[in-house]
């Protein structure tokens, strides 16, 4: 098993919407990064930097714009902070309004992230640690504006940092591509592999050159699946030139309760998925929920326990990829 693909990344979800906050100050957070560390996970990735009203650090221009609420604390420097102490390389995720999920149009986020991208590198872009971008527009499907405004965002932040990577984790429209709001755990009209690859081609044709790195989302489709649609995903990834990791759900979506910590069982495979379909890196969302000893879940530290013990002697103290 020494050639097995480990996690060495995780989203930061401080901003979310369907998932319970964990009221963590600076002593909790540099704790998870302590524990983060020892699995050897050396990349952190701010899921969004806003949602809506609520904003993980003071931005002028939000709170006047977008009348944002000023937050107490500095997440976003604090997260900084913490990734140059542990020597982790930090994404920056973009702001999200709200408003995409409810109107379907991507291209409504475009001007208000510009001013973010821009506002952030300018007060941020100097700590060691910032080394890339992610776009927290999501996106599965040719949805309307998405191609416009992944290219438009991807090319910005290039422009504005000298070329740092950017990052994105779309889904798969899978039988599990539900929304959380909703009480069914499936749906009959699933995307079709020979469909997901034709629209798929047509998005990678569309954002080549404004993005570095695709991290598909892998819990929409059944295990089964999985390896297939990755590998369909990575070679679309190699045409464009694009890095493929894979964005490994450490939540389990096939129970009632959304969400819970993943059984492990069920993450070993979504691991082995991806090593065989040949994936760079293996990311997950998120740790601090699901895997991490200290989280409000009892079931993530067991996970995490079972991870170590799994994986024991093959996480190097600093583990890059």
């Amino acid at each position: 098993m020494n050639d097995s693909l480990l996690i060495s990344g995780t989203f930061l979800d401080e901003i979310s919407h369907d998932i319970p906050h964990q009221n963590w100050g600076r002593k909790e957070w540099d704790k998870d990064f302590q524990h983060m560390k020892k699995m050897g996970i050396n990349t952190v990735v701010l899921i969004r930097s806003g949602y809506q009203k609520f904003l993980t650090y003071p931005s002028e221009y939000l709170i006047k714009k977008q009348a944002c609420f000023s937050p107490p604390v500095d997440l976003l420097e604090q997260f900084l902070q913490l990734s140059d102490t542990y020597g982790m390389d930090f994404y920056f995720g973009t702001y999200d309004s709200g408003e995409y999920w409810k109107t379907g149009d991507m291209t409504l986020e475009i001007d208000t992230n510009c001013y973010v991208i821009e506002e952030v590198f300018k007060k941020y872009g100097y700590f060691k640690s910032f080394k890339g971008w992610y776009l927290s527009l999501e996106l599965s499907r040719k949805t309307k504006g998405a191609i416009t405004a992944i290219a438009k965002l991807g090319k910005h932040c290039k422009a504005v940092s000298k070329g740092l990577p950017v990052l994105i984790s779309p889904w798969i429209d899978g039988k599990k591509a539900v929304m959380a709001s909703e009480s069914n755990l499936t749906k009959s009209n699933a995307i079709y592999l020979e469909e997901h690859a034709r629209e798929w081609n047509e998005i990678f044709d569309g954002i080549q050159g404004a993005i570095d790195i695709v991290a598909f989302q892998d819990g929409h489709v059944d295990y089964h699946q999985l390896e297939e649609y990755l590998v369909v995903n990575k070679r679309l990834a190699d045409t464009y030139g694009v890095q493929s990791w894979s964005n490994i759900e450490s939540f389990d979506r096939d129970m009632p309760i959304k969400f819970l910590p993943i059984k492990f069982e069920k993450l070993l495979l979504k691991m082995e998925a991806a090593k065989k379909a040949g994936c760079e890196k293996a990311i997950t969302f998120e740790f601090s929920h699901f895997m991490s000893p200290q989280s409000s879940y009892p079931q993530a530290g067991h996970l995490y326990n079972r991870y170590m013990e799994h994986f024991e002697g093959m996480i190097p103290q600093t583990h890059k990829s």
